[in-house]
């Protein structure tokens, strides 16, 4: 029996013992041949890594980021970095953005940028031009939170031969995040920057020859603020201050809000009106319990002379706020609810059940008309046109020639027919369904293009065919006039610090009847168009 056991013991010794060399033999060399995967970072794609849940980093081989509804145009823009990766004469542009946006309206909103800079980088690439452009998708995490991260690898890619990067785009988020990327990508790095999306008034250079330039080396294609408010008010001519009051968002770290609350604040004729109303949000797209807050704000302005309500807030506060205004018993009252660029996606938040109650009880028309300035809208080019042809008429007596129209309406107009013949032809396959009316994909296809002629330029005047990162950012002011960039949203323009002079915007609104968002007419920051030539006169930068 004892011998029994004996031998039982040392057999089950010996089973584990050399389960264990077992398992050792082969976790061993796993250890050592991939030591730098122990404790590193999930890997997502090529240069992107999980951090904090999120896919954060730079690729450009087409990866969409786990966003569906981006899977086409980044899989288009993929092949297009591929097709081009045997020249030698490529410079890299990266789309800087959150890339995995929670809400369907957000995910709708980043395919049609992606779509306008793939669909200008096709363009330039098909150009006599050089160098091509590689398109880079940089994700810095929701609302620009690991920003640090990526403007690192941003770095690295610019000095290397390989990257060639020489310019960083995108940025559709006013906020503090994305003001210290600018600020070190244009600062510190000296990497050249184009705003598309961005209207703050605090991510922008003074033109005040005051010398002081916070972003050297940023450009801008979308009017700031100042300037929106600004065409805004010359477009709807004198409103008196007893008529307008202002809804503001106090919500911290949101420059947008901010920036768009005070440049609303500019002094208006006649007695005090009613003091503003201010709320504070949780979130870009939290409501929190601003619900109530509406409320109260709504009856109180029903209480004033107020019928134009200036909003300084985000696309889904907006559209809470003008269906809780609708839902006040006001006398018969009707408003008109204007607010900012960022609007310009607010469609895609209403239901059909939003758009009958901005068209009133008795469905003849809205009691709450929301009104914005857009960077961009389809029919901008073809209704001003009529506009000026019947003004025309009317002073002349007949019918103006062809050759006498304006080219500030005319070249913008043949650019948006370029443009939709791109996606009526499906250029370089499939990229989604594309809307134009939001402009989104009109403003991002003309920042692209904006930096494919700086680029262009730039190399035109340096020995070599990829210029330096100063060369390319020296350019900007020299795109006026002759060299003036004739986008499918209006003339850009540049000044000495990099804003688009007198760039007009869309007064746009949205239609309850037809639930869209429809083209009311055009307004200019100065007060008239642009000069025929598009030369940016003294005094201005």
């Amino acid at each position: 029996m004892l011998d029994f056991l004996y031998n039982t013991f040392w057999a089950t010794w010996i089973r584990k013992a050399c389960t264990v060399l077992v398992v050792l033999a082969v976790v061993v060399p796993l250890a050592v041949i991939l030591p730098g995967r122990i404790g590193a970072p999930e890997h997502c794609a090529e240069g992107v890594e999980r951090s904090a849940g999120e896919c954060v980093g730079v690729n450009s081989s087409g990866y969409d980021f786990g966003t569906q509804e981006i899977h086409q145009v980044t899989d288009a823009i993929g092949r297009e970095n591929e097709r081009i990766a045997g020249d030698p004469d490529i410079v890299s542009v990266a789309m800087m953005l959150p890339l995995q946006p929670k809400s369907g309206a957000e995910r709708a909103q980043l395919r049609s940028e992606l779509q306008g800079a793939y669909l200008a980088q096709y363009r330039a690439n098909r150009s006599e031009n050089k160098p091509l452009l590689r398109l880079l998708l940089a994700n810095p995490g929701a609302d620009y939170g690991q920003q640090e991260k990526v403007v690192d690898r941003l770095a690295a890619m610019a000095d290397s031969p390989r990257d060639n990067l020489r310019a960083v785009t995108g940025f559709n988020l006013s906020l503090d995040n994305t003001k210290k990327a600018v600020a070190r990508l244009t600062g510190e790095l000296r990497i050249p920057v184009l705003a598309s999306r961005v209207s703050a008034d605090e991510l922008a250079n003074p033109d005040d020859r005051s010398g002081r330039v916070p972003y050297p080396g940023l450009a801008r294609v979308i009017p700031t603020n100042r300037e929106q408010a600004a065409a805004l008010a010359n477009f709807h001519g004198g409103l008196r201050d007893a008529e307008t009051v202002l809804v503001k968002d106090l919500r911290p770290n949101d420059i947008y809000d901010e920036s768009l609350a005070k440049a609303f604040s500019r002094p208006e004729p006649g007695p005090p009106g009613p003091k503003d109303q201010p709320f504070t949000s949780p979130g870009i797209n939290d409501l929190g319990d601003t619900g109530n807050d509406f409320t109260t704000i709504g009856h109180n302005i029903c209480e004033s002379d107020a019928r134009v309500v200036y909003f300084a807030g985000r696309p889904a506060h907006l559209r809470l706020f003008a269906l809780k205004l609708a839902e006040v018993p006001c006398h018969g009252k009707k408003y008109t609810v204007v607010s900012g660029s960022g609007a310009a996606t607010l469609e895609r938040y209403m239901s059909p059940g939003d758009w009958e109650k901005l068209r009133g009880d008795d469905g003849a028309g809205a009691t709450i008309t929301v009104q914005y300035a857009a960077p961009g809208h389809p029919d901008a080019w073809d209704a001003s046109l009529r506009t000026w042809e019947k003004a025309r008429r009317a002073d002349t007596g007949k019918a103006p020639a062809a050759g006498d129209r304006p080219a500030y309406l005319t070249e913008p107009q043949s650019e948006l027919r370029e443009l939709r013949r791109l996606i009526e032809r499906q250029a370089g396959g499939d990229i989604g369904p594309v809307t134009l009316e939001d402009s989104r994909t009109m403003l991002v296809h003309d920042g692209v293009r904006t930096i494919a002629s700086a680029v262009f330029l730039a190399n035109a005047q340096a020995a070599g065919t990829v210029p330096r990162r100063d060369r390319v950012a020296a350019q900007w002011p020299r795109l006026e006039a002759r060299y003036r960039v004739r986008g499918t949203s209006g003339w850009i323009c540049l000044t000495n610090g990099g804003n688009a002079y007198d760039k007009p915007v869309a007064v746009v609104k949205l239609d309850p009847v037809t639930r869209r968002v429809a083209f009311v007419g055009l307004g200019w920051p100065e007060k008239k168009p642009q000069p025929a030539d598009c030369a940016v006169p003294s005094g201005t930068g």
